[in-house]
């Protein structure tokens, strides 16, 4: 199989060692946060805020973030280009959905005249919503709609990546407290180019499960 698509995915892998002197051009961060922001989520819900650490003074903040815990991915808040956290939003509300449901009938994808009936797929979220107004577990499925479409896109883009869902969640939501804004981030993403030399993942085979083990055609 040659597809380049199939390529740019043999060769993504997850970076242990970033070179801290190489960063993610100027350019090229403008496409990935674009593809960022084009994530598919459902019924185009969005419930969520991406923070993308760049600053030596928010690189410090997450450096600090892991204070408590998952300290073996402590090195990557310095030495990574940048970091992508990933937030949820836990009460996504129908008002929330609302904005969204504006943004679809301005951009015209969607007639005025069906406003009305879109709104009706907040449906999906109500049925995961409880009785105090928490829809976290389907809003945080979301977020990994995108980090998926990020991974995917910096494959393409011959950047490395790390995605971590070992961060202090706690930790963040004080530290990040204001560009959160009430999100949670429970996963992040460090993005940069490795170390090649003193990266121990760099260059290894592939390893996944064959073919016939994770897919059935019917």
């Amino acid at each position: 199989m040659t597809n380049p698509i199939i390529e740019d995915l043999k060769k993504r892998y997850t970076v242990k060692k970033y070179n801290v002197n190489k960063r993610i051009a100027a350019d090229d961060l403008a496409t990935i946060l674009e593809a960022l922001r084009l994530s598919a989520s459902s019924i185009n819900s969005q419930p969520w805020k991406f923070v993308v650490v760049e600053s030596d003074e928010a690189k410090q903040r997450l450096h600090d973030s892991f204070a408590n815990k998952h300290q073996f991915n402590q090195h990557h808040a310095k030495e990574a280009s940048h970091t992508i956290l990933f937030a949820y939003d836990p009460t996504f509300t129908k008002e929330k959905f609302v904005k969204r449901v504006d943004a679809e009938v301005a951009s015209g994808h969607l007639p005025e005249d069906m406003r009305e009936n879109f709104m009706g797929a907040y449906a999906f979220a109500e049925a995961n919503t409880d009785q105090s107004g928490n829809n976290a577990s389907w809003t945080k499925a979301q977020v990994y709609l995108a980090l998926g479409n990020v991974l995917h896109t910096l494959a393409r883009m011959g950047i490395a990546s790390t995605p971590m869902e070992g961060v202090d969640s706690d930790m963040l939501s004080e530290l990040f407290a204001d560009e959160l804004d009430g999100h949670v981030c429970e996963v992040a993403l460090a993005m940069g180019y490795p170390d090649t030399e003193q990266d121990w993942n760099h260059g290894l085979p592939k390893a996944r499960l064959p073919k016939e083990d994770v897919i059935t055609v019917v």
